[in-house]
């Protein structure tokens, strides 16, 4: 059987404060590498400490792509991440050099590494008649709905995330198919021209987990991130926006209990147990994605340190 041919990229995968980050620029020095973000909040402009981004020379050592591309208030597509993320991977194979995607939205590794289904395009008079709905009924009645109709996204949204429950719903009223439907179509999609080392970066003890997010998040307070949030509470299409908390980038894990905080909702000892407790569960869901990637190979890197390298000097070996 011919050897693959193809070319190689590095993927380290895993749930928020895992610690791919770090590891990711330890490899990139290492292996002559440049790092691609995966990860949704680090493409708006303005979301520095709560979305944990690179330090500036952090970004000085290892050449970083796909951070800093929208304001706060600009979309930015798992369908246009694809288009990005290709065109880097292009790039960086081009001048010599080694790929290593990094981060953990589950979407954006999907719709790079597999591709997005042709779902039907948004409709103004669909959404409007679910937002309607959802002032009269509440959006847990409609994840409700959803649950109904699609279990396997109703287990993959959140019975809060407006904007997700939203488009399953709108996807399938506009063609009574379930978006889970679709996505399964997303297999047939045109395949990845790499080889991809799918690394996953997980603790083995959960509790492990859950103490690194506390403590990066008391790291965050400490490093100002309600002054960050502030800021951007001040910048006037965020100010005067009607709903900003339904913006994507204010729908990052964080931001919209500081801003809630800040806002008056709740006061600091419960704005950091809400924090803390929505990471958690950003966490949690990021591990249920993960595990649907079947030849994604799993580490603990506290206790498998070297069992990781070694699957990357043979990957790399092979490679070359």
């Amino acid at each position: 059987m011919p050897a693959d041919q193809r070319p190689i990229a590095i993927a380290l995968m895993g749930p928020t404060a895992s610690g791919k980050t770090a590891l990711a620029l330890e490899w990139a020095q290492r292996l002559g590498g440049e790092i691609v973000s995966v990860d949704s909040a680090l493409v708006y402009r303005g979301l520095d400490i709560g979305a944990a981004k690179p330090t500036a020379d952090e970004q000085a050592q290892v050449p970083h792509h796909l951070i800093d591309l929208r304001d706060p208030w600009q979309p930015y597509s798992a369908a246009e991440f694809a288009v990005d993320a290709r065109r880097a991977l292009d790039d960086i194979h081009a001048r010599g050099r080694m790929p290593i995607l990094a981060g953990g939205t589950g979407l954006y590794f999907h719709a790079l590494l597999h591709g997005l289904s042709p779902m039907p395009e948004a409709d103004p008079a669909t959404r409007a008649r679910i937002e309607a709905e959802a002032g009269e009924r509440g959006w847990a009645a409609l994840h409700a709905e959803l649950a109904a109709i699609d279990p396997q996204a109703a287990m993959r949204i959140h019975a809060t995330d407006a904007q997700r429950i939203q488009r399953a719903l709108e996807v399938y009223r506009l063609s009574g198919r379930t978006i889970s439907q679709w996505r399964l179509e997303s297999i047939a999609a045109p395949r990845l021209p790499y080889r991809v080392l799918k690394l996953v970066l997980a603790p083995g003890d959960r509790a492990v987990l859950h103490e690194r997010i506390a403590l990066r998040f008391d790291a965050m307070l400490a490093g100002g991130f309600l002054d960050e949030v502030r800021q951007l509470r001040a910048v006037p299409e965020l100010r005067d926006h009607p709903r900003p908390l339904d913006l994507p980038a204010l729908r990052a894990v964080g931001y919209r209990q500081a801003w809630e905080h800040l806002e008056g909702a709740c006061d600091a000892a419960a704005f950091r147990d809400r924090g803390i407790y929505a990471t958690r569960q950003l966490a949690k869901r990021q591990l249920t994605w993960l595990r649907g990637e079947l030849d994604a190979r799993w580490f603990d890197p506290q206790h498998e340190r070297a069992a990781l390298e070694a699957a990357l000097a043979l990957f790399v070996g092979t490679g070359r």
